[in-house]
């Protein structure tokens, strides 16, 4: 069994996923505020390191974004690691999360995590997230980014799988980072494979490195221009969040 550092443990060097000669974990976090490259909280948002829900371990991290019909702005409560992928790698990505309690499943989106670039150099896109993965009603989403930036596609795979609040589930997501029709993208949710698609691409036609962000960035009140239901504060807890070569680097369990 492998043993863990609490909070984040990380390479000597952030080399290509598909250049390492062996396994290797890119990083692991234990449900802490410590590692992180940024946390990014926007208006009223949260980030937060707590003891009382966790998934493993002494502590978690919670999230909290609150709708206000005021803002114009975006709502991200996200933690955020660099250099975490980049086109040509192969690797691993994964996270526990929780809903709170009584949230409201409405069919805006809410997203959980994103893999993000800053193209405000190309003149077409400013951050731009590649792959994501979201709530929408009850049912899992997740995408992909194919082209170019200035000449975008986005392929989305629906209805992967029931998310219940109040409960801990368990995301792993392996892809092979490709540009030309050779990747592949597969999806587990607590355990089970939900998604597995070969001869894709799956980022666009650029070689700089993408971001990880995990955290609520309610997506759907910024799109939309406002807010569906009554629920105009949401939480979600995270826990056990790494990236790696194999399917133990990103498994909340291992």
């Amino acid at each position: 069994m492998k043993i863990k550092n609490i909070g984040m443990t990380v390479g000597v060097a952030l080399l290509s996923l598909s250049s390492m000669a062996r396994a290797e974990e890119l990083f692991h976090n234990t449900g802490t505020l410590s590692g992180w490259n940024s946390i990014n909280r926007e208006h009223k948002g949260s980030v937060n390191e707590v003891t009382n829900v966790t998934y493993s371990g002494p502590t978690a991290i919670k999230v909290t974004q609150i709708y206000d019909s005021s803002y114009s702005g975006r709502y991200h409560s996200e933690v955020v690691k660099n250099n975490v992928y980049r086109r040509g790698d192969t690797g691993f990505y994964g996270f526990a999360f929780r809903l709170q309690q009584d949230w409201q499943f409405q069919p805006q989106s809410f997203n959980l995590a994103q893999f993000i670039a800053d193209f405000s150099n190309t003149g077409c896109d400013d951050y731009m997230p590649s792959s994501m993965i979201w709530l929408s009603g009850n049912q899992l989403f997740t995408r992909v980014k194919q082209g170019s930036v200035c000449s975008q596609k986005t392929v989305t795979f629906g209805n992967l799988a029931t998310v219940t609040a109040g409960v801990w589930h368990k995301i792993v997501i392996q892809a092979k980072w490709a540009s030309d029709g050779t990747g592949f993208y597969k999806l587990w949710f607590d355990g089970q494979k939900v998604l597995e698609q070969y001869n894709l691409s799956t980022t666009v036609s650029d070689d700089r490195y993408f971001q990880f962000r995990v955290g609520l960035y309610a997506n759907g009140w910024h799109d939309n221009g406002y807010m569906q239901g009554s629920q105009g504060t949401r939480s979600i807890w995270f826990d056990e969040i790494g990236a790696g070569t194999t399917f133990a680097d990103a498994d909340p369990d291992q």
